[in-house]
């Protein structure tokens, strides 16, 4: 392709040589570079692309993107701008040629409630007929492969790669997860999504290599709204005002409140042995009855997200119900039947604000006993290992320390901290560092009308101990232990 036309959407300066060459390929990591490759140099985290613009050049690069100028031999041509991230993403754009713009886009931004979100709307919009790709935390969908995620949005150029698959494949949507980290780092950038979604916002993701402050991590969520034509925001959220402000996008809304466009009413629990669920009704744009198998308040806000969508897109109400009635997310409290008598559950709160919020939600359901198991990741904040020990001696009648991914610490030092937080409240718990024991000793323990909650791992299938990942899902521990005591009678 040529270079000049992968540039048509960039302000830039030539240095050196010219636009009017063909290119190969597309790279921005030096050890993918191929002969008569265009190398874009990326500054991260922790390497700068600018340091390895020899070695592209010695593979064969025929020319660089730059935010800096390097030294290269004669003959490469050298492009200046501004920001070789948000250079990379429209690049990109053009070298599939612009694939987001052949299907229709649904990005889902917010602390929380991104990955169950974008399951509903993919859920319901299938159950109608259309061919939907899909973005986000757990694994990525498109028509051409199905595979696990890196991050919950993947590098510019990796995302213009997976809407041209869905394109080959036929497929006509895509939703996906759109993180801060994405849109700080211009990784959707050049996209107009047709929808946007701002599920809630909360103080999350501050500190060294993500957010300075919860107005740079609010700035960065609120640039969905600039970069789609229909917004749909969460109207009960306390920072709905600020969410807003400078958005460009027709707005609709969603929520209890009155105010809310798509909003809950008559809603009810619904608490069965091995099950729990919720019920309410649609008021609003829409007049219909709604039943979720996903516990808790936060799926009513999820699931009105989604419907707000599949209403645009003149989805059936029958078609509505009975595809959020089947929806299921992978480790977004997933519920996993171990017993007639008690509910056990699997979900990914892996910090304190998320454990907070599944731990006052299923108290809600006011079970005989709340038991939560989780331990803390390590080579982590300490901070979170206290926080997260407090919340769960607070909140839950047993909590059950064990073992997450402790990486290169000890895992009996990562529990002395959660001990520690634990140690502020009267709450009572055991300590069981190996997990699968730990999960067994909440099976074999758990008492009629109880509430078990296996927090911190949620969709992740290993364990990451001393460096090396070990394959270890919770739901294959749980059918080991299950089969296990089926064989001991």
């Amino acid at each position: 392709m040529r270079l000049s036309v992968l540039l048509k959407e960039i302000q830039y300066t030539c240095l050196r040589g010219s636009e009017d060459i063909d290119v190969a390929g597309v790279a921005y990591d030096s050890r993918r570079v191929e002969t008569g490759s265009l190398f874009i140099c990326i500054r991260g985290a922790l390497a700068d692309g600018h340091e390895y613009a020899g070695d592209a050049v010695a593979k064969g690069a025929a020319a660089l993107v730059v935010q800096e100028p390097v030294e290269v031999p004669e003959g490469v041509t050298v492009i200046l701008v501004e920001d070789t991230r948000y250079a990379l993403s429209l690049i990109s754009a053009a070298w599939f040629d612009y694939p987001a713009r052949k299907l229709k886009t649904i990005g889902v931004t917010g602390t929380k409630g991104k990955t169950t979100t974008t399951y509903m709307i993919q859920s319901i919009l299938e159950a109608a007929g259309h061919k939907v790709g899909l973005i986000g935390t757990i694994h990525c969908i498109t028509g051409k492969r199905v595979f696990s995620s890196e991050n919950t949005t993947p590098e510019s150029y990796l995302v213009q790669e997976y809407f041209a698959e869905m394109v080959d494949a036929g497929y006509d949507c895509a939703v996906m997860e759109v993180s801060s980290q994405a849109l700080m780092l211009h990784r959707v950038a050049g996209v107009m999504f047709d929808y946007g979604i701002f599920t809630n916002i909360e103080p999350d993701h501050i500190g060294p290599n993500e957010h300075s402050s919860f107005e740079e991590y609010l700035e960065c969520k609120r640039q969905l709204l600039r970069q789609c034509r229909v917004g749909i925001v969460n109207r009960d959220d306390r920072h709905f005002d600020q969410m807003i402000r400078g958005h460009t996008c027709e707005l609709e809304t969603y929520g209890f409140s009155e105010q809310a466009d798509l909003r809950a009413e008559e809603a009810r629990l619904v608490a069965e042995p091995g099950y729990l669920g919720i019920r309410y009704h649609v008021k609003g744009l829409l007049d219909l009855p709604v039943e979720i198998d996903i516990p808790g308040k936060f799926s009513i806000y999820n699931s009105l997200a989604a419907i707000a969508i599949c209403r645009r897109f003149g989805v059936t109400e029958e078609n509505i119900r009975s595809a959020l009635k089947k929806a299921k997310v992978k480790g977004r409290v997933e519920m996993v039947k171990v017993s007639d008598e008690f509910t056990l559950l699997i979900d990914y709160a892996h910090n304190a604000m998320s454990l907070k919020s599944l731990l006052t939600t299923l108290r809600e359901y006011k079970p005989h006993r709340l038991v939560c198991l989780f331990g803390c990741g390590g080579n982590r904040s300490r901070s979170r290992r206290f926080e997260m020990g407090e919340i769960s001696g607070r909140l839950a009648d047993l909590t059950i320390i064990t073992s997450d991914n402790p990486r290169n610490e000890a895992p009996q030092a990562i529990i002395d901290d959660i001990k520690t937080g634990i140690g502020k409240t009267e709450g009572k718990y055991v300590e069981i560092i190996d997990r699968k024991e730990a999960i067994a000793y909440a099976i074999h323990h758990g008492e009629p009308g109880d509430i078990v909650i296996l927090a911190g791992k949620g969709h992740e299938d290993y364990q990451i101990i001393k460096g090396r990942k070990y394959s270890m899902d919770e739901r294959v521990l749980i059918q080991e232990i299950l089969e296990e005591d089926r064989k001991a009678q």
